[in-house]
């Protein structure tokens, strides 16, 4: 059962920690995009934020869309995206989400993945891509369909960390349910406490975000669907 939290809580919801305090934060280990080394986490290296960068400005290239373009499209400012590309900054797990859904796109093209369609029934754990932030949050992408609209994902989440600093809005609708540990997920300035087993859907349209307020990681399966 999902129970809405008081609203005088809301002012107090966890929001990542900085990279810089190191606390209780372990980092990512390196690792290359398709590889799965130690325990298989793209972490934030100079290489992985490199193809990042790479692919938003090659994306927004073939689209036609200025930078100034693409941050009206995202509500980001034109300095940050400069940022991402030229691989000078590491993106939330709800920034990418939020850049790959203004380029028509999903995250894991932004990753530097390809999308393997309907021939291929069998999603093998070695060829998930995986993107870890340096606070903590990984998303491990099982299936990406880019002909039907949809890409389905397991989202890890420390304690304290948060799918991105503030809510976020983009196109498409979204399904996400725990799988271990509690989350918060804060919708329309409304945040709801989700326990392991409890579901929660709303349009991405409207401006959301998780976060792990606990003492232990958190897991959830989250279904994104394009919108057409």
């Amino acid at each position: 059962m999902v129970r809405e939290i008081a609203r005088s809580r809301r002012s107090s919801a966890a929001l990542p920690a900085s990279p810089k305090s190191g606390r209780g934060r372990p980092k990512a280990p390196a690792a290359n995009l398709h590889g799965q080394p130690q325990d298989g986490a793209v972490a934030e290296t100079s290489e992985v934020l490199s193809t990042i960068g790479a692919s938003i400005r090659r994306l927004r290239s073939q689209r036609g869309m200025t930078l100034q373009a693409l941050a009206t499209a995202t509500g980001l400012s034109s300095s940050m995206l400069s940022l991402l590309e030229r691989g000078k900054a590491g993106p939330s797990i709800g920034t990418l989400v939020v850049i790959a859904s203004a380029l028509d796109t999903q995250m894991v093209e932004l990753l530097g993945g390809v999308d393997r369609g309907d021939d291929q029934p069998v999603s093998r754990l070695a060829q998930q891509p995986i993107y870890a932030t340096a606070e903590g949050v990984q998303r491990r992408i099982l299936k990406n369909d880019a002909m039907n609209g949809v890409e389905i994902a397991i989202n890890e989440y420390n304690p304290g960390t948060a799918s991105a600093p503030r809510p976020v809005a983009h196109q498409g609708f979204e399904f996400g349910i725990v799988l271990e540990g509690g989350l918060e997920i804060t919708l329309n300035d409304r945040t709801y406490a989700l326990a392991e087993g409890d579901l929660v859907s709303y349009r991405s349209t409207d401006p959301h975000r998780i976060a792990n307020p606990g003492r232990r990681r958190a897991r959830a399966l989250w279904v994104n669907l394009k919108q057409r």
